[in-house]
């Protein structure tokens, strides 16, 4: 509408309009409210199963990293005593006969870094397999030392069995934490798909809940514009107040509410003159 076809309306004309759009809205909010009613109800165990699903894959990540830090933990308590040993035996020069070269090995130093990096560095799930095939590896060359010299020297049993077990320990709590990357890795799409689906569910309540208002309104609404329509538009008993009161005060020469607040404007612009970076930001 333009401005003269605006101000053509009539009271009557408004009221009708508004009149007719509840009754409309009074016969096909029940068909609505019934279409949204079964899109929750196929939703619903959706969003379930979703937030289930996502539970499950957490709770087992949780577990894997509970499992790989015990692991973690048992190893590098081991890995102590396994230093402690090969220094008491390098001491005594327990291994100079087997192996010359052994006092330079760096396994250990390398199975500490690795680990300092895994417990430390914000890495992405790529490096973090790179270090666990690390260590894997060195822990392969631990094996197959701990085979030739295991039965050649019987002092060495004890250092022996201490780094096999601590092996085994690293290769455990590699083992869970590779498990723990690939449930991370496929809990993320799952919480997507979670999220969509409550999302989904959110909206459909909410337009149910707007739907079932509108309804419960709907003859409140329709009583209120037909009684209107009846006696008028001004001030009538039961709280029914004067809809004609700004138009009234309008046609006696005062301000309408958008002239009021065209007049406030730059009252509160000569304000912010004392403050220019104020009036610029406004």
């Amino acid at each position: 509408m333009d401005t003269d076809q605006l101000l053509a309306v009539t009271p009557e004309d408004m009221a009708k309009a508004l009149l007719a759009r509840r009754q409309l809205l009074k016969e096909q909010l029940p068909t609505v409210i019934r279409t949204l009613e079964a899109e929750e109800q196929k939703l619903s165990p959706k969003a379930k199963k979703a937030l289930e699903t996502n539970k499950s894959i957490n709770a087992k990540v949780s577990e894997l990293k509970e499992k790989r830090n015990n692991a973690q933990k048992k190893a590098n308590e081991l890995l102590k005593v396994v230093k402690e040993s090969r220094n008491k035996l390098i001491q005594a020069d327990g291994m100079v006969n087997l192996d010359p070269t052994w006092k330079k090995e760096k396994l250990f130093e390398e199975i500490e870094d690795i680990e300092k990096k895994i417990e430390t560095s914000a890495l992405d799930h790529k490096a973090e397999r790179k270090l666990l095939d690390r260590r894997k590896k060195i822990i392969e060359i631990n094996d197959k030392w701990l085979r030739e010299r295991r039965d050649s020297n019987p002092e060495m049993v004890t250092y022996i069995n201490a780094r096999r077990e601590m092996n085994k320990l690293y290769r455990e709590a590699d083992k869970s934490h590779r498990n723990m990357l690939d449930g991370v890795e496929k809990a993320q799409p799952q919480h997507d798909k979670q999220m969509k689906v409550r999302n989904e569910l959110r909206e459909v309540r909410r337009q149910l809940d707007r739907a079932r208002e509108l309804l419960s309104q709907s003859d409140k609404a329709i009583t209120h514009w037909v009684r209107r329509l009846d006696k008028g538009f001004g001030e009538l008993d039961n709280g029914f107040s004067d809809l004609l009161a700004a138009q009234k005060k309008v046609a006696e020469g005062g301000d309408s509410s958008f002239a009021r607040k065209k007049k406030d404007k730059p009252l509160k612009r000569e304000k912010n003159i004392k403050n220019p970076k104020k009036e610029e930001e406004e």
